[in-house]
């Protein structure tokens, strides 16, 4: 066990920190010891910078989208300029525009994939340029910590968010690739599927806090997981997806095949396929991963807008 899990001298950049996970995510980090570059697209930002400055911290607010690809190289290089390098990478932002795929859109599929799968990919490869570069420079590897923020509807779907699934989906694959691709510079990428109230998801979670206590599903819980997963502590974790909520962490399992199929003579027929799948099909849960990892399903059909 490390008990190295301090962020003093480190600096992250956290994408989406004006509010929610984001925010909850900018506050612990700096209150592990990190300075902060702050990106949200309003105000919210330079809130949240003061807020971490009050705890003592260094800060500074970049606002701007992160669909627009360039300002991955203005966060990393603010994140440079100010602070002499970067650390620590938390993907957060994102936005909904849930909708049934039947009344989908071409904006609504093209805004939420440009926010969270374009953004994830535009601030990554910005920090992945500027990690190599440092590897070279420094002759061996370097300290790096990718943390992007996936969710559950990549493995169940989620028949009013077709679009978000979709990118949530592509945000794993973005953290397995580069966790292989960045790990001989140092680097450590790790996806996280968290479920936390804020104001994305009041409609799914309401308001269900205990007057006097810690909210089971407050965004803290995730910020602190977020800190760890950046922290030194974590040199061993690299290229894994995670369920975090309330009490628990969940660690999925990479794929595995379920069930293997093999023609008798070499060559199918569909009515060899049909003698075959249809009694491996019938009253098979397709909902059982779920109880797998020892959660509760959540159920996201009511979003029909």
């Amino acid at each position: 066990m490390s008990s190295n899990t301090g962020l003093e001298g480190r600096t992250a950049v956290v994408t989406g920190a004006g509010a929610g996970l984001g925010r909850s995510e900018a506050l612990a980090l700096a209150a592990h010891g990190a300075n902060v570059v702050v990106n949200d697209m309003g105000p919210a930002a330079d809130e949240v910078a003061d807020e971490i400055r009050a705890l003592g911290r260094e800060a500074v607010a970049v606002r701007g989208d992160v669909g627009d690809w360039s300002l991955g190289d203005k966060l990393v290089g603010t994140a440079v300029e100010t602070f002499g390098g970067l650390d620590i990478l938390v993907n957060n932002a994102g936005v909904l525009r849930d909708k049934m795929l039947f009344n989908l859109t071409e904006s609504d599929w093209d805004d939420v994939v440009r926010v969270h799968l374009k953004g994830h990919a535009s601030v990554s490869r910005a920090a992945a340029v500027h990690w190599r570069a440092a590897s070279k420079a420094a002759g061996g590897p370097v300290y790096g910590r990718v943390i992007n923020t996936s969710s559950e509807a990549f493995l169940f779907g989620s028949a009013g968010q077709p679009n978000y699934s979709a990118a949530k989906a592509g945000i794993v694959a973005l953290t397995l690739s580069t966790a292989q691709g960045l790990s001989r510079y140092g680097v450590r990428a790790n996806a996280i599927c968290p479920r936390a109230r804020t104001g994305m998801t009041a409609d799914v979670f309401g308001d269900g806090r205990a007057a006097g206590a810690l909210d089971i599903l407050a965004p803290e819980r995730v910020g602190t997981f977020v800190s760890y997963l950046a922290s030194p502590a974590a040199e061993e974790i690299n290229g894994q997806v995670f369920v975090v909520y309330g009490d628990m962490v969940a660690l999925m399992a990479a794929p595995v095949v379920e069930q293997k199929f093999t023609a008798a003579d070499g060559v199918f027929s569909t009515r060899e396929l049909d003698a075959l799948l249809t009694p491996y099909f019938s009253g098979r849960d397709p909902y059982r991963t779920y109880a797998a990892y020892g959660v509760a399903a959540l159920d996201t059909t009511e979003t029909q807008r």
